[in-house]
């Protein structure tokens, strides 16, 4: 059965395009997918995110459980309110799931994962959580929207509360405040994104979605589908999951190891996180595979699946697109370790030359350094 969230009818009263995305069906885009990129990239735009999964951690052992459970350190929150960005390892090291859990109190913790990944993650989560006694929540009654865009703080903070409104405005990257909106609605406001640009995930009751979003709508913001979504998270160097990164890929193998921390605990045994000692191997060895940015300087579109041939052998084209903003096909390869060389990609049986770059390609509407368009 396909699920819809509370904004379907909505979505479709605005002339979205829908489709299937993970079992649920969702606004591709509302008219024009390259219109939307843009919109986001230069004003402000709101996505419908409600098919993500929010999971509550609670208990006296929650921070404990969660040193066990992710790779990144949940240590470095020590500020109710902040955020982290961590993966999900299975025993061999591989990423179950990406996510960004919130620290709210020493006993209370909230998680919000991948909607195409919610049933592996829950029970995961809850079969290492038993241990800790810790109670795993999911909040089905919540809601979420994504405001994104240099005019998106200013957007949403008119639609909060007087009293509220200077604390949301003083808001750092990377954390979250409970507010209330003008309309009296309680609202959990994070200053995350999927995007690359400033921005706002709100998260509030599914029975005032419609209404948040339709104040949305009159204050200016346009609604933006998952196709914009997605070239504009290729753009800002964030991986998909899925796609970029699953169970058989560590993150050193996603170039997630900035989220893999090898550290002590507070008795100073080395930290015991699921797929710790993998990736301890796998960091030793130094032959690890790697993801790198490419661009094509000529035309076409790089795309999933591509053979890619390099000095080391060949790799893959991961996620691939055409850049609005670059005008130019980008993508992610998973490639040998080493240098690569000359890169080229396989492209119906020609072999079509390819410049690595670092990511993201694209930082505060721009091109990164060294990418010429």
């Amino acid at each position: 059965m396909t699920l819809k969230t509370q904004l379907n009818e909505t979505h479709r009263s605005l002339g979205a395009k829908m489709v299937d995305f993970g079992g649920w069906d969702m606004p591709i885009h509302y008219g024009s997918q390259i219109d939307e990129h843009h919109l986001v990239r230069r004003a402000a735009g709101m996505f419908d995110v409600s098919h993500m999964t929010v999971v509550d951690l609670k208990g006296a052992r929650t921070r404990e459980f969660l040193r066990h459970l992710l790779a990144n350190s949940i240590d470095k929150l020590k500020v109710s309110g902040k955020a982290l960005y961590s993966c999900m390892l299975n025993a061999q090291g591989g990423v179950i799931d990406d996510l960004i859990v919130y620290f709210l109190a020493e006993d209370f913790f909230r998680m919000v994962v991948n909607a195409s990944t919610r049933e592996k993650d829950l029970a995961w989560i809850r079969q290492h959580a038993a241990a800790f006694d810790v109670d795993v929540i999911e909040r089905e009654e919540l809601a979420i929207v994504a405001v994104q865009g240099p005019q998106a703080r200013t957007l949403v903070s008119g639609l909060v509360a007087d009293a509220d409104r200077a604390a949301l405005d003083k808001l750092g990257r990377f954390a979250a405040l409970e507010v209330t909106s003008s309309a009296g609605v309680p609202l959990f406001v994070a200053r995350t994104g999927y995007t690359g640009e400033d921005g706002y995930e709100v998260l509030l009751p599914q029975t005032d979605v419609v209404a948040f979003w339709n104040a949305l709508l009159e204050a200016g913001v346009k609604p933006a589908g998952l196709g914009a979504r997605d070239t504009l998270r290729l753009e800002a160097g964030m991986n998909l999951y899925g796609q970029d990164m699953d169970e058989a890929v560590s993150p050193f193998e996603a170039a997630l190891a900035w989220t893999v921390a090898l550290d002590n605990q507070p008795d100073g045994a080395p930290r015991d996180f699921i797929g710790r000692p993998v990736l301890e191997a796998q960091k030793a060895a130094g032959n690890a595979r790697q993801m790198i940015g490419v661009v094509m300087d000529e035309k076409g579109v790089l795309r999933h699946g591509q053979k890619v041939l390099t000095a080391n052998g060949e790799g893959e084209i991961l996620s691939g697109t055409f850049s609005p903003t670059l005008g130019k096909a980008i993508a992610f390869a998973r490639v040998p370790a080493g240098e690569p060389a000359d890169v080229r990609v396989d492209i119906r049986g020609k072999e079509v030359p390819v410049r690595v770059v670092k990511f993201p390609f694209v930082r505060d509407g721009q091109a990164q350094a060294g990418i010429n368009v």
